[in-house]
């Protein structure tokens, strides 16, 4: 979370070929990793066609204060995908690419959708939490309870804890060498030392949110409801698609060129087609020879080692005219 930043231009292109650069190698494109990335930048840049939609950044901020006292969803919801700068979107952007990469691949992604919902709610709640607690306890009411915040790094930093959480490697911290599933409390020690308007409460809250989130985990073997809400959901919003899909798909067979080949029936016709004896290819009817091996309609075929032999007195030109005649 971030509480202020300075604008700082021509970021953003470097961030859309990063990312694309990045989704391009990927065999599998993660699409909830890339619906996020689209949708903190929409919401930054805010096109014109959003504009009446979306709400501005002064209604959204994350303030403790204003969310208790109106019972603001609004901002405990919406907070953590507006972003103050360039830099601050790209920096947060980034970090979402390289981790939910990672996290989506590995776990798959409604699963990964349920865990950016769990962990987002947790953080805000976690966050709000410690924010009424300093007041209450300590009475620090302007340094957290009344801060304004907003960002996406508070998720980021529980992802984070959840991703290092059975890694026993090393990794590098801004320089520090330390163990990677303790990168999360080094990063939030060395940023608030050496970043300016960051929110302390934001990105603890994140932090305690990636343990808490594993620790269910491990105390609830089975699939969260959560999960199963959002693969219900997948299934019936896909259902249409994979109907049409299969339909096509069945009505199309094995296609290959202008015929298709195989399958188990071994009749000469079949809808307008005939099949080959030779080599199984299916002919249009209009054919009186084979478009695949040449085989006249009538003929049994030859086994593969006459077809081979018939082949082998052809000369190279002689195949090339007989294509030529074939296909005309």
């Amino acid at each position: 979370m971030d509480r202020r930043g300075s604008l700082t231009k021509g970021m953003l292109p470097l961030l859309a070929i990063h990312a694309v650069s990045e989704y391009y190698r990927l065999p599998w494109k993660p699409p909830v990793t890339a619906a996020l990335l689209g949708a903190n930048t929409l919401i930054y840049l805010r096109p014109a066609f959003l504009r009446h939609i979306l709400p501005s950044i002064d209604q959204v901020w994350f303030n403790p204060h204003l969310i208790l006292k109106y019972r603001d969803l609004k901002r405990f919801l919406l907070s953590p995908f507006y972003h103050v700068s360039d830099s601050h979107l790209v920096y947060n952007m980034m970090s979402l690419l390289w981790k939910g990469i990672q996290l989506e691949t590995s776990v798959g992604s409604v699963e990964f959708a349920s865990m950016i919902a769990a962990l987002l709610a947790m953080s805000q709640g976690i966050t709000l939490l410690l924010a009424r607690s300093l007041l209450l306890f300590f009475d620090y009411d302007k340094p957290f309870y009344s801060e304004y915040s907003a960002g996406f790094s508070g998720v980021l930093f529980a992802m984070k804890v959840v991703l290092n959480s059975q890694s026993e490697s090393l990794t590098n911290v801004y320089g520090l060498v330390i163990p990677a599933r303790h990168a999360a409390w080094a990063e939030l020690i060395l940023i608030q030392m050496f970043v300016p308007g960051v929110s302390f409460l934001g990105h603890l809250g994140g932090i305690l949110a990636g343990i808490l989130y594993l620790k269910l985990k491990r105390a609830y073997s089975g699939p969260d409801p959560l999960t199963l809400t959002i693969r219900t959901l997948t299934n019936v919003i896909s259902w249409p698609l994979r109907f049409v899909r299969n339909l096509f798909q069945f009505r199309r067979g094995r296609i290959s060129g202008r015929g298709s080949v195989g399958g188990r029936q071994t009749g000469r016709t079949m809808s307008g087609l005939w099949r080959c004896q030779a080599c199984t290819y299916d002919n249009s009817s209009l054919l009186s020879v084979c478009e695949m091996c040449g085989t006249s309609r009538g003929a049994r075929g030859l086994s593969s080692r006459e077809f081979s032999s018939h082949s082998d007195d052809l000369t190279l030109e002689e195949i090339r005219l007989r294509r030529i005649e074939r296909f005309g």
